[in-house]
């Protein structure tokens, strides 16, 4: 079983970038899709961005596409989300989360990214 443990949150001006990591706690993340989500105060936890564990390929949520890089490094025991160009409705809480086709039953205690504007 795997642990996802997020950092790298903060406050940050819109147009500011962060970056945050998902370490691998107990194991590396070999073997598991990897995903990040947000969630705003009051709205639903959505969708960010994944990195497929056999081919890499990457998948965005349309509202952040363009400006958010998901990433893991080679060791797989870390995962990154680039942020580039943030906007104030990028706020909320950052989650880190393993599994497989599409399920992700391990998750991160979140981080939480404020944008001011």
């Amino acid at each position: 079983q795997v642990q996802p443990v997020e950092s790298g949150g903060g406050l940050v001006q819109a147009g500011g970038s962060l970056r945050l990591s998902c370490a691998a706690s107990g194991r590396t993340f070999s073997g598991y899709d990897m995903g990040w989500f947000r969630q705003a105060p009051g709205m639903d936890r959505v969708f960010i961005a994944s990195i497929i564990w056999n081919t890499g390929v990457t998948y965005y949520a349309d509202s952040v596409k363009g400006r958010f890089t998901i990433s893991r490094d080679n060791s797989e025991a870390t995962v990154y989300l680039q942020m580039n160009f943030l906007k104030p409705e990028d706020t909320a809480v950052y989650y880190c989360a393993a599994g497989r086709n599409s399920r992700y039953p391990y998750w991160g205690q979140g981080t939480q990214v404020t944008v001011s504007s």
